[in-house]
């Protein structure tokens, strides 16, 4: 029972990675300099996987603004990968412009804790990965075998992020871009005090307060 040897962890070094592609051979070290979404995929040719792939695409021009690329995998060849992008192009009329790793030898797969015994023995989860431009891993969504992804909302998490790393603030549920974010809580009373009576904080409490960007 190896097939899934852990999880990353957040904040740490995402596992590196060497693997054929669609477009070719692929590193992490590739990617450096830009956020990455590494998605897997139980199968090709699956009604549900198609979707989410037909989803990332019409979402492919958002993701190049904000600096990210994005790569699927699954435990496919090459050429089945191949097949079914064609595929994807003929019956729904979508090019599928990113790449796919083919991991058969599930090395990328082991490496993310994509293989999950309970769900299936030889399919990759629905597992999401966000990985910064400086190679740290900085999110993970999973999602049953049975439910499609919400690609919107990466869109939104993605963005959340980014603004967090340039503003040092945080984001509230469902914060979309333009809207208020939270600032940090105060680490003294003096700073308490002078939030509370600032004109910069909408603030509720000392310890919460938004602001505009």
């Amino acid at each position: 029972m190896d097939s899934c040897i852990g999880l990353p962890r957040l904040n740490e070094a995402a596992p590196a990675f060497d693997a054929i592609t669609t477009q070719g051979r692929k590193t992490l070290s590739d990617y450096k300099g830009k956020w990455l979404i590494l998605f897997s995929h139980p199968a090709d040719f699956t009604p549900v996987c198609t979707t989410e792939f037909i989803g990332f695409q019409n979402r492919k021009a958002d993701f190049d603004a904000m600096n990210c690329e994005l790569l699927g995998l699954s435990i496919d060849s090459v050429h089945s990968h191949n097949a079914w992008t064609l595929n994807i192009k003929e019956k729904f009329g979508v090019d599928i412009e990113f790449p796919i790793i083919a991991d058969l030898d599930m090395k990328v797969a082991k490496a993310y804790g994509m293989i999950h015994e309970a769900a299936a023995d030889t399919s990759a989860v629905r597992a999401t990965f966000f990985i910064d431009p400086e190679g740290t891993l900085r999110a993970m969504v999973y999602y049953p075998m049975s439910n499609g992804r919400q690609i919107d909302e990466f869109v939104r998490l993605l963005k959340g992020m980014q603004t967090s790393d340039a503003n040092a603030c945080a984001t509230p549920e469902n914060w979309r871009e333009g809207e208020k974010v939270i600032v940090p809580p105060p680490a003294t009373i003096d700073e308490a005090k002078a939030r509370l009576e600032s004109n910069e904080y909408e603030c509720t409490d000392f310890y919460f307060c938004k602001k505009s960007l």
